[in-house]
C-alpha cells in the first residue's frame, strides 16, 4: 500500500514539472512571435518607403516630359504621349502594408496624379529620423499619412529692378585747402 501511495505522489510531481516546462516554452514562443512580428512590420515599412519613392520618381520622370501629371498609374507603365514605349515603372507595385494593389491617389490641380499613399490605418513603428525627402512623415499617426508626392520646383520670381540711387545735389565741389 505504501508503494502505491509513493507512486501517486511521484505522478503528481512529474505532472507539475511538465506543466511548468510547457508554460516556460509557451512564454518563450510568445516572445519570439512578438519579435518576429515587429521585424516583419519594420521590413514592410522599409518596403513601403522604397516603393513610394519609386512611384514618386516615376511621376517626376513622367512630368518632366509633357509637363503634366499622369492621369492613371497605368500611364507610368506605358506613356500614352509617346509613340515609342516609355516605361517609368517596371510594374505596378502592391502596397506592402495592406498587401493590395490599390493605393490612395493624390490628385494634382490639373486632375492628374501627383502622388500616392498607403490606405492602411495602422500606426507606424518608425516615427522620426526620416530622409530629407520624407521629413513630413515625422510623427505620422498612420501609414496613410506617409504621402509620396512629386512637386515640380517652383520657378523663381523675377527680381524687381533696383530703384535708382538718390541723386546727389550738383554744385561746386568743396575746395581742398592744403594743411600747413
Amino acid at each position: 500500500m505504501r508503494a502505491r501511495h509513493r507512486l501517486h505522489r511521484h505522478r503528481g510531481f512529474t505532472y507539475l514539472t511538465v506543466l511548468f516546462i510547457v508554460a516556460i516554452l509557451s512564454g518563450g514562443l510568445a516572445l519570439v512571435g512578438e519579435v518576429w512580428h515587429t521585424a516583419a512590420q519594420r521590413e514592410k515599412e522599409a518596403e513601403l518607403r522604397f516603393i513610394g519613392r519609386e512611384y514618386r520618381k516615376a511621376i517626376e520622370r513622367y512630368y518632366l516630359g509633357p509637363r503634366v501629371y499622369p492621369r492613371s498609374l497605368d500611364d507610368l507603365l506605358k506613356d500614352p504621349h509617346r509613340a515609342t514605349t516609355e516605361r517609368y515603372l517596371r510594374k505596378r507595385y502592391p502596397d506592402p502594408i495592406t498587401g493590395k494593389a490599390e493605393w490612395g491617389l493624390i490628385k494634382a490641380p490639373d486632375g492628374g496624379i501627383m502622388g500616392v499613399h498607403s490606405l492602411s490605418e495602422q500606426k507606424p513603428f518608425k516615427e522620426t529620423n526620416f530622409r530629407t525627402s520624407e521629413k513630413d512623415f515625422d510623427n505620422a499617426e498612420k501609414y496613410s499619412d506617409w504621402k509620396f508626392i512629386y512637386l515640380p520646383p517652383q520657378k523663381p520670381t523675377p527680381a524687381k529692378p533696383k530703384a535708382p540711387a538718390t541723386p546727389q545735389p550738383k554744385g561746386p565741389a568743396a575746395p581742398i585747402t592744403p594743411k600747413g
